[in-house]
């Protein structure tokens, strides 16, 4: 006797999968990374992440209107400075790369797409780090937060919409909602990077923006232990407590259990960077021969969305919504 139920029935062709399908993936669901470097002619390509730039002014503009055309309306900014310094004071500089280029978007692009601004000090720091840091090397928390408050206020007057602090300091979704409502601008979203681990999947990132940790430091007094899993909760709360719209988790593939885990606990939108290594990982391997790089992201990144991520940020967005779009 064979049963009653034959879910293969439901499997038979593409559209009846489609049609059943639990887990939706579109470009929708899709946040751009892109780098914008001061000083520039032409885009320089990133040898560690394959098909990406940083980007010129024009040629930001040209990519974000071409990601807009196949459907991927949310980017978010990266800027890389030719100077840097001790506090990183070109992260609020109002003629500083990143709000150079947040003015550029938003007298293109309007309220069409939406433009995160990531708020960090480590791109533009001399040392590396992402804060101000002490004279025995270690990171001053509270000395941060006023320069992150500073930094929320000069790009949410340049044009960003969300801001998303990614430094993993203590309180600083608090200060940064208290300097902007300050400052009139409660219509500003906070995109808090809640749970980023300290993770090895970041390096061809720092590559993208130049940052290294002078003395070969290490980000893991402020990041999360990757061992950790309650302590993400516990992060994700306080940061929607302090005000927080939105949360991140940073990595995706490594921390789908967290992902899981504050889909499950929390009501605000929810979503999950898929980091420069997971992508560099797969065309490194599709280069060998050895997988289907498209076939692969579609399958990560559907756990992604599967395990409760409401949207995705990668490096696949453009990639995949202009194959899906032929």
């Amino acid at each position: 006797m064979f049963p009653a139920e034959r879910p293969r029935r439901l499997r038979r062709t593409p559209a009846l999968r489609r049609l059943v399908a639990e887990t939706t993936l579109t470009p929708a669901n899709f946040v751009a990374p892109l780098f914008v470097a001061e000083g520039l002619r032409e885009p320089r390509p990133i040898p560690t992440l394959p098909g990406h730039v940083q980007h010129t002014i024009e040629s930001l503009r040209d990519e974000v209107a071409a990601l807009a055309r196949v459907g991927v309306t949310s980017v978010i900014l990266f800027g890389v400075p030719e100077q840097k310094d001790e506090i990183g004071s070109g992260a609020w500089d109002p003629n500083g790369v990143a709000q150079v280029a947040l003015r550029a978007l938003r007298d293109d692009f309007g309220d069409d797409v939406v433009v995160m601004a990531d708020l960090c000090l480590d791109e533009y720091t001399s040392h590396g780090h992402c804060g101000v840091v002490r004279r025995d090397g270690t990171v001053d928390n509270d000395a941060t937060l006023e320069l992150y408050a500073r930094t929320a206020i000069a790009q949410a007057e340049a044009g960003a919409q969300v801001v998303a602090p990614s430094g993993m300091m203590d309180g600083q979704v608090g200060a940064i909602r208290a300097a902007l409502d300050e400052a009139s601008r409660d219509d500003v979203t906070i995109l808090a990077y809640a749970a980023k681990y300290a993770s090895v999947f970041y390096g061809p990132f720092r590559d993208a923006v130049g940052v290294e940790i002078v003395g070969g430091g290490d980000r893991k007094s402020y990041q999360q232990d990757f061992a950790n899993r309650r302590e993400a909760l516990r992060e994700a709360r306080a940061d929607v407590e302090q005000g927080a719209d939105l949360v991140m988790v940073k990595p995706a593939m490594s921390y789908l259990d967290v992902v899981a885990d504050l889909r499950r606990e929390l009501t605000v939108p929810l979503c999950a960077y898929h980091v420069s290594g997971e992508y560099a990982m797969i065309k490194a391997a599709a280069a060998q021969g050895w997988l289907d790089a498209s076939a692969a992201a579609v399958e990560q990144l559907t756990a992604v969305r599967r395990a409760g991520a409401d949207f995705v940020l990668t490096y696949f967005a453009r990639e995949l919504a202009e194959e899906w779009s032929r």
